[in-house]
């Protein structure tokens, strides 16, 4: 193997680890030629999941367009921490949307390149859950509707994070926040509310529809990089733990959006014209109080009697999923 020195500074190199991979393996983030399109610098906390899931996303989209993209950003905590005014980490033609007019902006974008002949030029709208299933959730649905020709993604760490740890229509049941605290009869979120959003993608019969976590980087590049093969409206929902709303570790963010997907509460799927193409298989099942426990918003359900019964009531959900998805390896 030729030799290639080591630097250790963010931009024009590439992660230590995957030089030893052969190429074909390598994600885009090991490669030397990577945008860096969300740049070093900006202010996340430690661990931030949705940062890591923009970072591989963006770079993602720009290896496949050929350094082509623009990007419309709502308001968020995506766009607080990368953004603080004056500065910037983004390193593409970037636009700050109002919280929920991402898809339409991006949406205006997609038309004007297209009356100007540029093709080539292709757009991207990002959002966090509160941006996407609650505020921008009418503009969202207009863009499937029309089919505009926008890739749209959601970095979804189930709830509004930036403003204080607020519920969304993403924050699952159970969970506490600012708004749905630990106390009372039923503790936390109220089961049966809340919006699937690739569900209701699906139901607007758009060209392409998937969900990734930040666990599986390889797989969420892979999508990105597909969704950009198509034209039309594309919708890709990921999992980004956030360690702060959460009560996490920052070291736990891999291992928690791992274990959303191993128990079968976060299906992982892709879909084209709303019909379910292909599965993340899981090869053991895992029981949802593991992914639970280590989570501080959780924590009510563990005290001195455990609430059994809203954990069961959990379990169910991920039970049903892995049912629906076909999500359990048989071979396994």
């Amino acid at each position: 193997m030729a030799f290639q020195p080591v630097k250790f500074y963010q931009t024009g190199t590439f992660t230590v680890g995957n030089r030893l991979l052969d190429e074909q393996q390598r994600s885009v983030q090991a490669q030397e030629e990577r945008s860096n399109s969300l740049n070093s610098g900006h202010r996340a906390c430690q661990g931030c999941g949705e940062a890591l899931g923009a970072r591989y996303a963006i770079d993602a989209a720009m290896h496949a367009t050929g350094n082509q993209l623009i990007a419309a950003n709502a308001t968020g905590c995506l766009e607080v921490f990368s953004t603080p005014y004056p500065e910037s980490s983004w390193q593409i033609p970037w636009i700050h949307s109002l919280f929920g007019n991402a898809a339409a902006v991006a949406s205006g974008i997609a038309a004007a390149l297209r009356v100007k002949g540029r093709g080539e030029v292709r757009v991207i709208a990002q959002g966090g859950d509160g941006g996407t299933t609650d505020i921008g959730f009418g503009c969202l649905s207009g863009m499937f509707e029309r089919n505009d020709d926008v890739l749209y993604i959601c970095y979804d760490n189930e709830a509004y994070m930036n403003t204080g740890v607020q519920r969304s229509s993403a924050t699952p049941p159970a969970a506490r926040t600012a708004t749905t605290m630990a106390v009372g009869a039923q503790p936390g979120n109220v089961f049966g509310q809340g919006k699937n959003v690739p569900a209701i993608a699906m139901a607007h019969d758009i060209p392409y529809v998937a969900t990734a976590t930040v666990a599986e980087l390889h797989d969420l590049e892979y999508k990105v990089k597909k969704a950009m093969g198509f034209h039309g409206a594309r919708y890709i929902h990921v999992f980004v733990p956030c360690p702060l709303g959460w009560g996490a570790a920052s070291q736990d963010t891999i291992k928690l959006a791992r274990l959303a997907k191993e128990t079968g509460l976060f299906p992982v799927f892709e879909a084209e014209h709303g019909e379910v193409t292909s599965v993340s298989k899981i090869r053991r099942p895992i029981p949802v109080e593991e992914y639970l426990r280590p989570q501080k918003r959780f924590a009510h359900l563990f005290g001195q009697e455990p609430a059994a019964e809203v954990i069961a009531r959990l379990q169910t959900i991920a039970d049903r999923n892995i049912k629906k998805f076909g999500l359990l390896d048989a071979a396994a």
